[in-house]
């Protein structure tokens, strides 16, 4: 078992140090977020099954930009008009037709940023989000794997990737089909696409962080809410942008 765990950081290691070495695509994604918030925008934050963590480490946590909303899609259920039986499954996931529905239940502003993740970049409803985040003219960020993405036919009716609609496309540097173990029998292990977005979604905290501090401005970002004052802070910051940014399960 060490052995194996060995050979996992070794997968591991060697993308995270890619991913902090010099990176267009990321930079790009710092600077567009950056001109967005101070423009008065919020970053839209979208990932469907396990790429909803990137969400989750995107919009809502210490250390991370209060300016940003994360979008699930059980909210078509929680506050649309979806049966709660479509939860129990990955039809949500693939239904092409989510995208109008979904976003119809958040308030968007024009100068809002979307930022997607999906492994694949061909499932429905991440592609459908996309296509409808670009109708409605705003900028798109995809977090992805470019090896897997192109290797495997969208399944959108639109025939296109998340990577090919995308303004700025970040390789999330994940193999084909995610694991980077193959076990005795042809079993794959090891996946490591959580990481390597985890990572992606900190550097571009942290850039656009910086990137507000030396334009003269205060970045405003969430301290925990487990030290004292924790609660105040981010509410007080939370209440500029009302409605806008939801906290929601």
């Amino acid at each position: 078992m060490i052995d194996l765990t060995k050979k996992f950081a070794d997968e591991v290691l060697p993308r995270i140090q890619r991913l902090a070495e010099a990176n267009k695509p990321i930079d790009d994604a710092v600077a567009a977020i950056a001109d967005s918030l101070e423009a008065g925008g919020v970053v839209q934050a979208f990932g469907t099954g396990h790429s909803e963590a990137f969400a989750m480490e995107i919009a809502g946590r210490a250390g991370g930009l209060i300016a940003t909303n994360r979008i699930p899609l059980r909210t078509l259920v929680l506050r649309g008009a979806r049966d709660r039986s479509v939860l129990g499954g990955a039809e949500l996931e693939r239904d092409a037709s989510v995208a109008d529905d979904l976003l119809a239940l958040f308030e968007l502003d024009p100068n809002d940023i979307f930022i997607i993740a999906s492994n694949s970049g061909v499932n429905g409803s991440i592609v459908g989000v996309a296509l409808a985040a670009k109708a409605r003219g705003h900028k798109v960020i995809a977090v992805t794997s470019l090896e897997h993405t192109m290797r495997v036919t969208p399944k959108h009716p639109s025939g296109k990737r998340l990577s090919e609609i995308a303004d700025i496309a970040i390789d999330n540097l994940a193999p084909y089909g995610d694991a980077t173990l193959e076990l005795e029998g042809g079993i794959g292990v090891g996946a490591v696409s959580s990481i390597t977005a985890a990572f992606i979604a900190q550097r571009i905290t942290i850039g656009v962080a910086e990137t507000m501090r030396r334009r003269g401005k205060i970045p405003p970002v969430y301290i925990s809410a487990n030290i004292p004052g924790g609660d105040e802070h981010n509410r007080a910051l939370e209440d500029l942008y009302g409605e806008r940014i939801r906290r929601e399960a």
